[in-house]
């Protein structure tokens, strides 16, 4: 039972003090690794840029023929053969009073309305956005003073160009319609207005 005793104890021994040698080597040999700094290779790349050669032509346009025959000479006018019985122009003043007086104090003349100041409506973002194209018919009355009041879009291909067509529209400035002498309102003036997009 001792004899046992003293070989387990002694194995004991000589297994702990084995592997304590082992754990000192390992840590020993694992320190080197821990600090050891793997050495990279770093490699850098640089894009040269070739110059880039160009073939250029000195394009001239041909030299135009040569005028081999000149034109002649115009003689100097002869001031010696002009005839002195030959009629005399006369550069008299011309008398130009005209009689203005047509009656009535203001001068007027009797005409229809004509368009002076047109403002362009705004595309709308929305169709713009959504590459719509379309028309807008407008009604309005054009005032004895020019402006333009009452417009109403009649027919348009999309609701979107409503909105913008009444402003432009409101924006404009006529030469208001005359009757007899005295400028009058105009109401009933139609128009289209077209939203295209540019080619």
């Amino acid at each position: 039972m001792i004899a046992r005793m003293g070989i387990a104890f002694t194995s004991g021994c000589v297994v702990t003090f084995a592997l304590l040698w082992l754990m000192q080597f390992l840590i020993a040999t694992g320190r080197d690794v821990l600090t050891d700094k793997e050495a990279f290779r770093f490699s850098d790349f640089i894009r040269v840029r070739q110059d880039e050669v160009v073939d250029t032509k000195d394009r001239k346009p041909p030299k135009p023929p040569k005028v081999e025959d000149k034109p002649p000479d115009i003689p100097p006018p002869d001031l010696d053969t002009m005839d002195a019985n030959a009629p005399r122009v006369n550069l008299a003043r011309v008398d130009v009073g005209v009689n203005m007086d047509i009656g009535g104090s203001d001068f007027a003349v009797d005409g229809e309305y004509l368009p002076i100041v047109r403002v362009e409506p705004m595309y709308p973002r929305r169709a713009q956005s959504r590459g719509i194209e379309g028309y807008c018919d407008m009604e309005f009355t054009v005032t004895k003073t020019g402006e333009v009041i009452n417009a109403v879009a009649m027919e348009c291909s999309n609701s979107v160009f409503k909105n913008n067509s009444v402003k432009a529209v409101l924006k404009w400035k006529y030469k208001p319609r005359v009757v007899d002498g005295e400028p009058i309102d105009s109401p009933g003036v139609q128009t289209r207005l077209t939203y295209q997009f540019e080619d």
